[in-house]
């Protein structure tokens, strides 16, 4: 059982576009009283664009740069976030040695699940037309880090939100 982090310990919640990180994340840091870090809010108050806006006029290398950088100054945030982190991080080869000391709750959703969900979210990216083609390629690519990563790993399809962060507490150790 993965021992209950320290307020030292960053929580960092990953999972592909769609999977409800931002949600998740937001519910994990009011139960424990952490700050909450979303690439989203975070870099639309820096950069004044969504990630969309970004991809579209930038490109995604710009954006993925942007929130690779958000991953890094979160994780050294002090106490210690909750940090609802971009998938494209995951990309990186130095991402699972600086991952390593933090706490990793992946979100996991069959490709079509998470698709469906894109669809009603405009601040994000769509890479491609067809975002069940973007997210299998996404899978294919991110899937075995995230497998490497994750200390705790949720379908959410089947899971709601408080359903997670109920079993993100409980493999915590940390009352409801």
């Amino acid at each position: 059982m993965t021992p209950p982090p320290s307020d030292a310990t960053p929580i960092v919640v990953v999972g592909l576009m769609g999977s409800g990180k931002t949600t998740v994340a937001k519910l994990l840091a009011e139960r424990l009283h952490r700050e909450m870090r979303d690439s989203d809010p975070d870099m639309r108050c820096r950069y004044g664009a969504t990630a969309a806006e970004m991809a579209e006029r930038l490109g995604p290398a710009v954006l993925h740069e942007r929130e690779w950088e958000h991953l890094r100054e979160s994780l050294t945030d002090h106490p210690s976030s909750v940090i609802a982190a971009a998938a494209s991080t995951l990309d990186r080869p130095e991402a699972p040695a600086m991952l390593e000391p933090a706490l990793v709750v992946w979100l996991d959703a069959p490709d079509e699940v998470l698709a469906e969900r894109m669809a009603s979210g405009a601040h994000r990216p769509h890479f491609e037309a067809d975002l069940r083609a973007m997210l299998a390629k996404q899978r294919a690519r991110r899937g075995p880090v995230l497998a490497r990563v994750a200390d705790l790993t949720f379908d959410v399809a089947a899971r709601k939100p408080e359903e997670v962060v109920a079993g993100v507490l409980g493999a915590l150790g940390v009352g409801e």
